[in-house]
């Protein structure tokens, strides 16, 4: 069986992270949450629920995913295959074996949870980011012949291959930077059509004006950076 270790970003998401970690197959090695200095009950219930519990104190998005990353890299036991999941409940945990899949039958590299349209729940995902995924895979698209059709948060990637991507965005562009990077390297890659519901709570990101307009020039911001290295 391969080891598969899941990586959960989270701020504030006491009321959501015990049904997400409940969810998760027992394929699974280790949860790992990274709390993103998180100020409500996210660390207990997380740890209450099975999961082993970090802290990163600078908030972004890309902070927490990396610690999580650092906190693997110092086991003696590597994983074959990491995952990364939103904390919201957004998404459906125990459609990681959909995710793996292709990893574990097909040797793809690198496999994205996409949130189709037919698959969403109504008002799940906000129109700036709909928007925003339309405009950041049709421009990958025209720049790379991708594929991708989403930015999807829920996504499976072999470890060797996450560290040879040096992921480096600590904020809101970790997402498109790690399909980027897969494209650059000519990574395999795969979309998944995923099921997507309304989150528990408010958004950080699409629920704020501020954070909206932020992911969006970050995500430009390496769209064109890799276009025209």
């Amino acid at each position: 069986m391969p080891n598969i270790k899941v990586i959960i970003p989270a701020y504030n998401e006491a009321e959501s992270i015990p049904l997400v970690i409940k969810d998760i197959p027992s394929i699974v090695d280790e949860v790992i949450v990274v709390s993103n200095n998180s100020t409500d009950n996210t660390e207990i219930n997380a740890k209450n629920a099975g999961a082993t519990v970090l802290v990163e104190k600078q908030k972004g998005y890309g902070y927490a995913c990396l610690k999580g990353m650092e906190y693997i890299a110092e086991q003696k036991n590597k994983p074959d295959i990491v995952v990364f999941l939103d904390g919201d409940y957004s998404d459906y945990p125990e459609e990681l074996t959909k995710i793996v899949e292709p990893i574990l039958e097909d040797n793809i590299d690198f496999v994205v949870g996409a949130r189709v349209k037919e698959l969403r729940e109504d008002g799940s995902m906000t129109k700036p980011q709909i928007f925003g995924n339309w405009l950041a895979t049709s421009l990958m698209r025209i720049f790379f012949r991708s594929t991708f059709t989403d930015l999807g948060p829920f996504r499976a990637i072999k470890y060797d291959k996450l560290l040879g991507l040096k992921m480096e965005d600590k904020t809101y562009g970790w997402t498109v930077e790690m399909q980027l990077k897969a494209l650059k390297q000519k990574l395999s890659y795969k979309e998944i059509p995923v099921n997507y519901r309304n989150r528990i709570g408010v958004s950080k990101v699409s629920g704020t004006i501020k954070g909206a307009i932020f992911a969006g020039i970050k995500i430009l911001t390496w769209i064109f950076k890799y276009s025209f290295k």
